[in-house]
């Protein structure tokens, strides 16, 4: 009994690592959209950050993928569906969504992930969720107002809804529907099942860059900075951060990842007063504050939930 603890313990502090690591590349890869206007298009950009990490994927993972082919050709409807919503429709809602409405309200909405989580965990599995929960996912989401807003808080009160936001809940909606999937991957490693991902994802980028090449709005990356921020993106914000979020997920479940998407917007402004100059003000420490007690609160009703589950 005190090694199964002594287990949990461990995995969930791998957990908080992992998935905290995964918040900061995020938050880089928010920054490196902002860098990429006029360097390179949105599609270009999500299709070779794909081909990318999966060439690289294809050379580090291919014994995996050989000895594991049989259990993930048997599910490839699942992995062709996981890789296309939850990476290229959920980058190409969110990029739709930041043409039509202002990066405070992208980065409000963003917050509804885990709430979305929850909910469709409790639809779709019958997870219940603790008051706790609830109440940690709203001081979080309040951290998120307070960072989007740079302390700001009557900004929110002018804020207005338009077609964008519906985008962006929409974006949010099919992210949190691919993170409560996930548990039900098939039994092979994480990193041939990412494999999988990735050519799903560059698969279904396809169709949308021929919609923006016919368009007349395809860039291709600029050498000095286009072709490093591809390298940037697929490595960190595509490869890494995503198989450390599928690994955060089978650690603890949906339900308690889900809340470390709202460190990116903190991180976001984080980045910014250490890449951009910016000043760190009392309300950056404030929402740092907000959204790490609300996590707190959260894991603590989610802890203790598990612990009776695994004793019960």
């Amino acid at each position: 009994m005190q090694a199964d603890s002594s287990r949990r313990r461990g995995s969930t502090a791998t957990a908080y690592a992992i998935l905290t690591l995964t918040a900061l590349l995020w938050a880089g890869n928010a920054v490196a959209g902002k860098w990429a206007v006029g360097e390179v298009s949105p599609q270009a950009l999500t299709t070779l950050r794909w081909a990318f990490a999966f060439a690289l994927l294809a050379v580090i993972a291919r014994r995996q993928v050989a000895a594991e082919w049989p259990r993930l050709a048997a599910r490839w409807r699942y992995v062709l569906v996981m890789g296309a919503s939850g990476y290229t429709v959920f980058a190409s809602l969110f990029y739709a969504a930041g043409a039509h409405t202002t990066a405070l309200n992208v980065a409000l909405l963003q917050g509804a992930v885990p709430i979305f989580v929850m909910l469709l965990n409790f639809f779709a599995r019958g997870t219940g969720v603790r008051g706790g929960q609830v109440v940690g996912a709203a001081v979080t989401l309040a951290g998120v107002a307070v960072a989007s807003s740079h302390g700001d808080l009557g900004a929110l009160l002018r804020l207005t809804f338009n077609l964008g936001d519906g985008l962006m809940l929409a974006a949010c909606l099919v992210y949190a529907g691919y993170t409560v999937a996930l548990p039900s991957r098939p039994k092979v490693s994480g990193l041939a099942f990412f494999t999988g991902l990735a050519l799903a994802a560059l698969l279904s980028s396809l169709p949308p860059l021929a919609a923006e090449w016919a368009a007349g709005r395809l860039i291709w990356p600029s050498l000095a900075v286009g072709w490093p921020l591809v390298a940037f993106v697929a490595l960190g914000p595509s490869l890494l951060a995503q198989l450390s979020y599928i690994r955060g997920v089978e650690l603890i479940g949906p339900n308690r990842a889900g809340l470390f998407v709202n460190l990116v917007p903190v991180f976001g402004a984080g980045l910014a007063v250490m890449l951009a100059g910016e000043p760190f003000d009392a309300f950056d420490g404030l929402a740092l504050a907000l959204v790490l007690g609300g996590i707190l609160i959260a894991e603590t009703a989610g802890r203790r939930a598990a612990a009776n589950a695994a004793t019960g």
